[in-house]
């Protein structure tokens, strides 16, 4: 192998050229001294990395200071956040401490760096280590937002230099960008990062895909470009002339965000129509801002006819994020709908940069949005018994849905996520409100607790001092506050009830004579497979085990370990993985050595030959097959990175799966007969299942055949495509087309 050559001098010139660039990026926040702080991080940061090199073979120093570009350049982050994004691998990769930091630099700074540190130490083994580093760093949030931001730009980095990277760990690391990262983004107001996240997630997680759109975005390009200077012409000249000084551009829309329109109104490329936003950013004073847009909203509309259903207006209710602006759908001069967004610089910016750009503007706006969404995390995070898996999915649950407007019967505005309900609103008014609620009024008419707000209702709470939380609230409250009160009020009724439980089984185990100590507790605890002692109590109170199941305990020979559930899960776990390679097999390898092993295909997804897989172990399954596309592969990738195994498929024999097709098209005289002939004689495929539904002369079938592979069903797809009458042909996951 041919040995690496180093110009450890020109590295030098260059990771000088890099440093001065960052310190352009930030002059204009410069103040006295800031330059030498800076240059004193760098020189740590330099000295504490000069052995390290990336995975690129890159110096590793270029990205500390590619990152704290990313913080000063685009989200605008002031001295102390480079400081701290020159030096915030410091602590974990080499030996500086965090008291030497504190040292250098000051408290505040050891502080960000402390919430940018992975956790090390010992941990609840049923836990996900990965949901622990989350939720330390999100505990930082309520304390120092710029710890986020500054994660936000690490991982912005890291998504960007990922090339390099084994395939496990790209799918690992865009399933939590998908999963986390860009939410957070989102609902911190940095759109622009948020789209490029999760365009980079797609690149490594649907490769195929991204690639697909990336060409068809770029055939277009020079057609798209001309017409959209048609489209602002005529708009600058009206503008210019009525006095208002803007500027207009046309911004295309991320490949995910039209992948995700393709997806869900199961559309070709061809008819997503709007590929690109038009953007109307007014200089306007503050005091002019609201008249300005609207102003601008009735020039664009009287040249090109608006959509009355497409009008949103964040500029009278801006966001929680702080985003605010005017976007409209309007019919362009080619019969194709625009959608136009009109706002000021100050709005721009805020909406480009975020929370940095939100604290520059702070004084001018009372208590935010954005302020008060942070305020809700700190309320999170003061709930002590919530598993930082519960409150991970609560939390991402309330980053990136789309706000309602509720009234109160005295007219004050309450901002609730979309789909929430009159129990949420009760929540949000205050706990015990939420915890005695009955029903409510909205708009006069008595409603149920699980009755879905619609934007503007007015909601009145009726509530009841016999009243209290109940077990299948969680089934349709959305907020992540109602959900963590809920769950701890129910928590301290099963605490109380264990108490008495804890009583009766004391008695019960006396009169069998069996000791009550710690010991048989545990060992009790894991003959009824339950996770904690607390559930053995409860279930002893609620009569759920009784004194024929102790005898049939007692009379079991079993030797009972004494360990808790969650440890020997976790040694299950362990184990699997160990004997990955030594089971026999007849498809799929999985492992660097690509051994044989024992697997499952997962229902939620129906890989099959072809697919790009990966496989997780699950504790009671064994190994579970899934599609790196799966709508679970997220969610898995990002809580249970240790449980994830490669997987791809052998060439062997052929081997019939399943899949389901979904077919439309204008219905015709033998037009069943046309598709199964294509199906079971041209290709010999069988057909499980079929059902079909003809509406005024439209044909929509669901098909599940058993197909080889994609290059198998890609060819059947085509082939039926070419039957007259149909109009699309649509490969779907049989476990999520049931629950949809």
């Amino acid at each position: 192998m041919k040995e690496l050559v180093i110009d450890l001098e020109a590295e030098k010139n260059e990771i000088l050229k890099r440093y001065r660039a960052l310190l352009r990026a930030c002059k204009s926040t410069l103040q006295k001294g800031d330059k030498r702080m800076i240059r004193k991080a760098f020189d740590m940061a330099l000295e504490s990395h000069k052995d390290m090199r990336r995975k690129s073979g890159e110096p590793y120093i270029y990205h500390p200071i590619a990152v704290a570009q990313i913080a000063a350049e685009e989200i605008g982050l002031g001295t102390t956040s480079i400081v701290c994004a020159l030096l915030h691998d410091v602590v974990e990769d080499t030996n500086m401490t965090l008291d030497d930091i504190e040292m250098e630099f000051g408290k505040k700074v050891a502080k960000i760096i402390d919430g940018l540190t992975k956790i090390s130490g010992v941990f609840d083994t049923n836990s996900s280590l990965q949901a622990e580093n989350f939720r330390k760093m999100l505990l930082t949030l309520a304390d120092d937002v710029r710890v986020i931001l500054i994660k936000l730009a690490d991982r912005l980095h890291n998504m960007r230099t990922m090339e390099f990277m084994p395939r496990d760990k790209q799918l690992k690391l865009s399933s939590e960008t998908v999963y986390l990262y860009a939410p957070l983004a989102h609902r911190l107001g940095l759109y622009t990062i948020k789209s490029e996240l999760e365009d980079l997630s797609m690149k490594y997680m649907e490769r195929e895909t991204y690639q697909f759109l990336k060409v068809k975005l770029n055939e277009k390009k020079a057609e798209r470009e001309k017409f959209i200077r048609d489209f602002i012409e005529p708009i600058k000249k009206v503008l210019l002339g009525q006095g208002l000084d803007a500027d207009i551009f046309g911004r295309p829309k991320s490949i995910h965000s039209i992948w995700n329109k393709m997806k869900k109104k199961s559309i070709p490329f061809e008819e997503v129509y709007d590929l690109f936003a038009i953007r109307v950013i007014l200089d306007s004073t503050p005091e002019n801002e609201k008249a300005d847009c609207w102003k601008a909203y009735s020039i664009v509309t009287d040249l090109y006819r608006p959509n009355p259903d497409r009008l949103r207006d964040w500029i009278s209710s801006p966001k929680a994020n702080g985003y605010e602006s005017l976007h409209t759908t309007v019919m362009g001069p080619r019969g194709q709908w625009v959608e136009v967004q009109i706002r000021t610089k100050r709005m721009n910016e805020i909406a480009e940069k975020g929370f940095a750009a939100h604290w520059k503007y702070k004084e001018s706006t009372t208590d935010s949005g954005l302020d008060q969404w942070v305020q809700k995390v700190r309320d999170m995070l003061k709930n002590p018994d919530s598993n930082a898996l519960d409150f991970l999915d609560d939390f991402k649950m309330n980053l990136f849905s789309d706000e309602i407007f509720i009234f109160t019967p005295k007219g004050a505005l309450i901002q609730l996520p979309l789909n929430a309900t009159a129990l949420d609103f009760a929540f949000e008014i205050h706990t015990d409100v939420g915890a005695s609620c009955i029903g409510a009024k909205v708009n006069h008419k008595l409603v149920p607790l699980s009755y879905k707000l619609q934007n503007g209702d007015q909601v009145e709470i009726i509530t009841s001092g016999k009243q209290s939380p109940k077990e299948d609230w969680l089934n349709f409250v959305v907020t992540a506050k109602a959900k963590a009160k809920i769950k701890s009020a129910l928590k301290e009724e099963k605490r109380k009830i264990a108490e008495d439980g804890k009583e009766i089984l004391e008695r019960k185990l006396k009169s069998l004579k069996i000791t009550y100590n710690s010991e048989n507790i545990h060992k009790l605890s894991y003959f009824f497979k339950l996770q904690t002692t607390q559930d053995l109590f409860y279930n002893i109170a609620k009569g759920i085990i009784d004194m024929k199941d102790l005898k049939d305990y007692q009379a079991s020979e079993k030797v009972i370990e004494n360990k808790p559930q969650d440890k020997i899960e976790q040694e299950q776990v362990h184990s699997l993985l160990r004997n990955i390679k030594a089971k026999d097999s007849d498809i799929l390898l999985i492992g660097e050595d690509m051994q044989k092993i024992d697997y499952k295909l997962a229902n939620c997804c129906n890989p099959i030959p072809g697919d790009d897989v990966f496989g997780f172990v699950t504790v009671s399954d064994g190994i579970k097959i899934h599609r790196t596309n799966c709508p679970n592969a997220a969610k898995l990738m990002a809580n249970y990175g240790y449980r994830i195994v490669k997987a791809r498929w052998t060439n062997q024999q052929e081997l019939a799966f399943l899949t389901g097709l979904r077919i439309t098209g204008i219905d015709d005289v033998g037009l069943i007969n046309k598709l199964t002939t294509v199906i079971s004689q041209d290709f010999k495929v069988n057909i499980r299942s079929i059902t079909v539904d003809s509406d005024n002369g439209i044909f929509e079938g669901s098909l599940m055949v058993y197909v080889n592979d994609t290059e198998h069903l890609d060819n059947l797809i085509k082939n039926l495509k070419l039957v007259k009458g149909i109009t699309a042909v649509n490969r779907f996951d049989s476990a999520i087309e049931k629950a949809s």
